[in-house]
């Protein structure tokens, strides 16, 4: 979606995208809007032609009085008729709806799934810099957006101008041009003010939806980082923050407010004149006995029958109008694409003996500040290699490279010989897993966040897994056992737990490349022990690339690259390095001063 960068165009047109959206949803179910179709029709006709049964009603009763039975039969019998066509309408609009409702849930579901896929496909970046709070208030808005032009524009305001059409014509040639034109002039007039103060109000609307997301964002952020809040006691602080969210919030519901009665008292003013002027002009008629007291009647339902719809149009207009300016927001996200992407012909990696090669890597967040310059190295298939160097050296960044959440700037890695740029990304991660610095836990039970390494293994599989990464007897002394909720992120668990869950959980995923980013760099010496013992029976006769912070933790490596601002500058084995005397040896030396 392209915005315009006018403010007035971006409150006044409308994202036609909207329409292109929905309408292969809405044939997906041919058979059935045919169907819903045809009891629309069926629905307007009869709501037509219900004034001139109640016409002929009046006219009968008016023209002589009942004195008997038989002289009741005919009004009896129209009044009968009156009922029964006024229930078809009614179950034909179920029907109508019924059968609709189908279609628009369907739909729903479709674009839900499209939007939650989509954004599990955009890159890093997007997700580093997302607002939780606001994207999923977007995505509901948009959501519900989309439901309400569904169901209301398919049918509401096409039937609505079907059934106009049909009175002014009926009006036209049955009772002359000025009803007709008067009928005709108030509608326009209407719809033209109804759209003139819709455009207008727009703006309060995204504002007041701008302030909504903005709240909630901060509420969210704030829920989320619940322990630093409490840490710092800053309770009032988050309290103040919020609250001027929910001033700017409160300012802009006012605003929509006030925009909302001069719309409704408008619309009112319109209908009431013209509901006089037809009455007065029909009084005329019936006075001067060119007309009959049953015209005056029908002319009085037409006209009240007419401006229901139609004030009803003025409301569907007024919320498409504020469900467009929704889910502007949920087409921008669709409208975003990653920024790394399969190639057209990308395969499928095939591993064979897992080596993994790093040739003349660059790489930077921003062309102004390379992070990766010139990396090379090769780890070869079964082998343990570490990376060591100061925070910012770029050591993590080679595990996102890996992974391919980032594409190199320049070079090439690959696997066995196949450049990951060309694989696919879902072949390229199902077989590399991995123990990260911070673990993330699903708000479920222990079973559930062990069983998401690999959702179709069986419970043996998980209990395997659960045993190798040394949890059973952790597992063993909580009342629930793996069925215990770990919590929002996990925070129920210690990091050492933590980190057992994700090494069970690589365990079960079992993948031919293994790698451990930090993974022991916040525990205790008693956590990091039991860690790093479930660490090498995992990695045993596996690719491992460990980044390391705790030298002590990767002496027994094959190899250990030394990174420095983003280059390679000491490599070797753990006795290698500390001969040579440099920057490793230099690490050592501080690292076991200080234990």
């Amino acid at each position: 979606m392209r915005r315009s960068s006018s403010p007035d165009n971006e409150v006044t047109a409308i994202n036609w995208q909207a329409f292109k959206l929905i309408l292969p949803y809405l044939f997906e179910f041919k058979k059935r809007i045919a169907f819903a179709m045809l009891c629309l029709i069926l629905t307007k006709i009869g709501s037509v032609y219900l004034p001139f049964i109640l016409k002929d009603i009046i006219d009968t009763l008016d023209a002589k009085a009942p004195e008997n039975l038989q002289n009741l039969v005919v009004p009896l019998g129209l009044v009968l008729a009156y009922g029964l066509v006024r229930l078809s309408i009614v179950v034909f609009a179920e029907i109508r709806d019924t059968l609709f409702g189908r279609v628009t849930e369907r739909a729903i579901r479709r674009i839900g799934l499209k939007v939650f896929r989509h954004l599990h496909q955009l890159d890093l970046d997007f997700h580093l810099d997302r607002q939780t709070g606001g994207l999923s208030r977007d995505i509901d808005r948009g959501t519900s957006g989309i439901s309400f032009l569904m169901r209301f524009m398919v049918f509401n305001i096409v039937p609505t101008l079907l059934e106009i059409a049909m009175v002014v014509t009926i009006l036209f040639v049955n009772y002359g041009i000025w009803f007709a034109l008067i009928t005709l002039g108030s509608i326009l007039t209407y719809i033209a003010y109804s759209v003139y103060a819709t455009e207008l109000r727009t703006r309060y609307v995204r504002e007041a939806n701008i302030a909504d997301s903005s709240s909630n964002t901060r509420a969210i952020d704030s829920l989320l980082n619940y322990e630093t809040v409490k840490y710092f006691t800053n309770e009032d602080y988050e309290a103040k923050a919020y609250d001027k969210q929910l001033s700017t919030w409160e300012q802009a519901k006012i605003k929509n407010r006030l925009s909302l009665f001069a719309l409704n008292g408008g619309q009112a003013f319109i209908i009431a004149m013209a509901m006089t002027a037809m009455l007065a002009l029909a009084a005329t008629e019936v006075s001067e006995g060119n007309m009959t007291l049953g015209d005056f009647v029908l002319i009085n339902a037409f006209m009240m029958q007419l401006f229901m719809p139609l004030n009803f149009l003025g409301f569907v207009y007024r919320e498409i109008k504020g469900s467009l300016a929704n889910i502007e927001n949920l087409f921008g996200l669709l409208d975003k694409t990653p920024k790394v992407q399969d190639t057209v012909n990308a395969k499928e990696l095939i591993i064979t003996q897992a080596d993994i090669s790093f040739d003349n890597v660059h790489f930077s967040y921003h062309k102004k500040r390379p992070i990766i310059k010139g990396i090379s190295f090769k780890v070869n298939g079964g082998q343990k290699v570490a990376v060591v160097g100061e925070s910012g050296s770029g050591k993590s960044t080679l595990v996102k490279l890996l992974f391919r959440f980032y594409d190199v700037s320049s070079g090439r890695i690959s696997i066995d010989n196949q450049n990951i740029s060309q694989i696919t990304q879902n072949s390229l991660r199902q077989h590399i897993g991995i123990v990260p610095q911070d673990t993330v836990l699903f708000n479920d039970t222990l079973f559930a966040n062990v069983n998401y390494g690999n959702p179709s293994a069986s419970k043996e599989k998980v209990m395997q897994a659960i045993e190798l990464a040394h949890l059973t007897k952790f597992v063993s002394s909580l009342p629930d056992g793996i069925e215990t909720i770990v919590g929002e992120r996990g925070l129920k668990l210690s990091g050492g737990e933590k980190q057992r869950v994700a090494i069970a959980r690589t365990i079960l995923k079992n993948p031919q490349i293994l790698i451990f980013d930090e993974a022991t760099s916040s525990l205790d010496s008693h956590s990091e022990q039991a860690i790093l013992t479930a660490i090498n029976e995992v990695a045993k006769n596996r690719t491992s690339l460990v980044i390391a912070h705790r030298l002590s933790t990767i002496t027994d490596s094959d190899n250990i690259i030394v990174m420095s601002d983003g280059e390679i500058v000491e490599q070797g084995s753990h006795q290698q390095l500390l001969t040579l005397q440099g920057k490793y040896s230099k690490m050592w030396q501080l690292q076991q001063s200080a234990e």
